[in-house]
């Protein structure tokens, strides 16, 4: 039975991954108090890092990543590798470097932790990003791993998700090479057969488009998939956009509406003026990863998707949220 137009967007809408990050909200109106008035803090809550300001040439950037509790049952080895590689990539996104790492990991069984351990290992030596320090709990009835990361960006090249404006292009740049992880059907793994030298080239893309100021905006594409991440930049950015899902870079064999429901492992949603679209596009097609144009940014409130005959809205934020975050960043 075809999946009309409508179907697919009530089901974006619905999906797990967008509606995990209503619980955002309440948070953020506890912890934002006084933010505003330290200087310092020039990016905090919406972004995928946050950016500090220090002397010197460049800002710090911080973030941290929770794995999800059935990733670490259903495979700890793979949550160790992903909990380093969403950190890499939240630093990436910004525009960043990543410096370091720390973690917090509970477990309650030995083989858990050893498998976690070489998961995290293994991405380490991958995107030569090191863990200095943490904190261990060896005896909890549960496993949890938290992850945060620090990098730096240069200051005049920092990449924001709330600065789209109308009339930009968007673009969605992913690695195709790669497998339903066999873990979860929700994880395309593009990298953990590559070589370290591949994905750190890939990961280098962003900060040579902030450092070239080709951008307007960006994220890289998490949990909530390639619809539900530009949602989210379109609601702290407070503007809509037409998204043709036909467009969308997917790699062979695998359905539209799961795909566009996956966390892809290299991806990135981005934002440029028109006139420097195609060479947003040569940028990561010289650093390993396919990009194509999808849609545009409007100056309304809603994001429709289109397949070029039909049209569905997906959230419209006059009445929908993700995180509830639209201007905090």
């Amino acid at each position: 039975m075809r999946v009309t137009l409508k179907d697919l967007a009530d089901s974006l809408r619905g999906f797990e991954g967008v509606r995990r990050k209503k619980a955002i909200e309440p948070l953020v109106r506890v912890f934002h108090q006084g933010i505003e008035e330290r200087k310092d803090v020039l990016a905090s809550f919406g972004e995928d890092a946050a950016v500090i300001g220090y002397d010197g040439e460049n800002h710090l950037l911080m973030a941290a990543d929770g794995i999800w509790s059935r990733l670490m049952v259903s495979d700890p080895k793979w949550a160790g590798y992903c909990a380093v590689l969403v950190n890499v990539h939240d630093i990436a996104a910004m525009g960043g470097k990543p410096i370091a790492m720390v973690d917090v990991f509970s477990v309650s069984k030995k083989d858990t932790c050893e498998q976690v351990s070489l998961g995290m290992s293994e991405a380490v030596e991958k995107f030569n990003v090191p863990i200095v320090g943490g904190h261990i709990h060896p005896d909890t009835p549960y496993d949890a791993l938290d992850v945060a990361i620090i990098g730096s960006v240069r200051k005049d090249a920092v990449i924001y998700s709330s600065t789209a404006n109308a009339g930009d292009d968007v673009l969605f740049a992913v690695d195709l090479d790669g497998r339903v992880h066999p873990s979860s059907n929700l994880n395309w793994d593009s990298t953990s057969s590559k070589k370290p030298k591949i994905v750190q080239t890939q990961i280098k893309s962003m900060r040579v488009l902030g450092e070239s100021h080709l951008l307007t905006a960006g994220k890289d594409v998490s949990n909530p998939g390639v619809v539900g991440t530009l949602g989210m930049l379109l609601e702290l950015s407070r503007k809509g956009a037409i998204l043709d899902i036909s467009s969308i870079p997917i790699p062979k064999k695998l359905d539209l509406t799961e795909w566009l429901k996956m966390y892809p492992g290299m991806g990135f949603i981005v934002t440029s003026k028109k006139g420097n679209t195609e060479e947003v596009i040569l940028t990561f097609k010289k650093h390993g990863l396919t990009c194509e144009r999808v849609g545009e940014i409007t100056d309304d409130s809603t994001l429709t998707i289109t397949d070029g005959d039909d049209k569905a809205d997906v959230f419209d934020f006059k009445k929908d949220t993700i995180t509830g975050l639209a201007g905090r960043g």
